[in-house]
């Protein structure tokens, strides 16, 4: 994937003063839980770090480590990076939340930054992107699009982030059919495109003709490809494992944030916080609208702007649990807590969810 060049005012933000280019670079270090040409999620980070050597120059030097299990693989390769020196590190799965921790406590004077986690320190920030926003557009071309009105979803880990997904996914279809369903395959990995692949082979044998993901890799695509349906993007634009197969993908953009950490170490204004931004803030984008009608594209453009402006929020009742329970009344949105401890799902969806 081609370097994204990000334009000439974030190369301008991010010069500082002539103090600061005197100074030693600061070296900035990534833990991949993947490897950095997986097409999907460490993929997009790893665009991330280049963005951020490429576009602060002398300012900064990065380093990384790709296919790093979650557990005590990820602890020691986060402490290496930490006793070798780096300034800022950064760990990119949910799997490696308590082994930064654990590590940041050691070396109180290195900055970490973990991604989609919820636990922070002194020294450790959490930061993460509401998929979701983009999960609801892509529910709603789904419906548009299936002449079943059944999707198939592939899944990671039964954790609130993927269940979101999950929930966002269908109450955008359902806003179009109400009467869509989703169909749900746990593979209990990121990244395995053995298991992904006999995923989307199982569901599309269950009758969907619509599938999705929050897995990695680009296996989803390639078998919807290979028998005729569409599928959306993870992570990365997929479009090239499945040109007329993708119709839009969820695409993590997380350059503008590693630069923007970055060089608060470097002009000394570093302080822990935990972010969740979105579609208006341009951490998550959405590839082009492709292999679909000219009213269904409209459609999803619509949504996409009406989320970035607040207008819409993806949960906004009514909403019921999948039990038949009432969630959201007509009119009430769900607030953040509720988002980020999710552990139910909504109505229609044809799964139980594992505990």
């Amino acid at each position: 994937m081609k370097l994204r060049i990000l334009g000439l005012t974030l190369a301008a933000a991010i010069v500082g003063s002539a103090s600061a280019q005197a100074q030693d670079p600061v070296e900035a270090c990534f833990v991949y839980v993947g490897s950095k040409t997986d097409g999907g999620w460490t993929q997009a980070h790893d665009i991330g770090r280049q963005e951020a050597d490429h576009l602060m120059g002398d300012a900064v030097t990065t380093k990384f480590v790709e296919n790093i299990p979650e557990g005590a693989d990820a602890e020691r390769a986060i402490e290496r990076f930490a006793r070798s020196g780096c300034d800022i590190v950064f760990t990119t799965s949910f799997g490696f939340m308590d082994p930064t921790i654990k590590v940041a406590k050691k070396y109180p004077d290195v900055k970490f930054e973990h991604a989609t986690g919820y636990k922070t320190a002194d020294n450790v920030t959490s930061y993460n992107s509401r998929f979701y926003e983009g999960r609801y557009i892509i529910g709603q071309i789904a419906a548009k699009m299936s002449k079943t009105g059944v999707a198939g979803y592939i899944a990671s880990f039964p954790i609130p982030e993927v269940v979101q997904g999950i929930n966002a996914f269908l109450l955008g279809a359902q806003s179009v059919n109400p009467d869509f369903k989703l169909k749900v395959v746990w593979v209990n990995s990121w990244f395995d495109a053995g298991k992904e692949a006999d995923a989307a082979k199982a569901l599309i044998d269950q009758g969907v003709d619509i599938l999705t993901q929050h897995t990695d890799s680009t296996a989803p695509m390639q078998v919807a490809a290979e028998r005729g349906i569409h599928a959306f993007g993870q992570a990365s634009d997929m479009i090239k494992a499945g040109p007329e197969t993708q119709l839009t993908a969820i695409v993590d953009t997380w350059g503008a944030y590693y630069i923007k950490r970055i060089q608060a170490v470097i002009d000394g204004t570093w302080e822990s916080q935990s972010s969740w931004d979105g579609l208006k803030d341009g951490i998550l984008t959405m590839a082009p609208y492709t292999n679909m009608p000219d009213d269904v594209k409209a459609m999803a453009e619509d949504t996409e702007a009406k989320i970035k402006s607040g207008e819409l929020h993806p949960f906004t009742g009514p909403v019921k649990k999948q039990d038949g329970t009432q969630w959201l009344a007509d009119g009430e949105t769900a607030d953040d807590g509720t988002l980020l401890g999710m552990n139910f799902y909504v109505e229609g969806v044809d799964d139980k969810l594992p505990q």
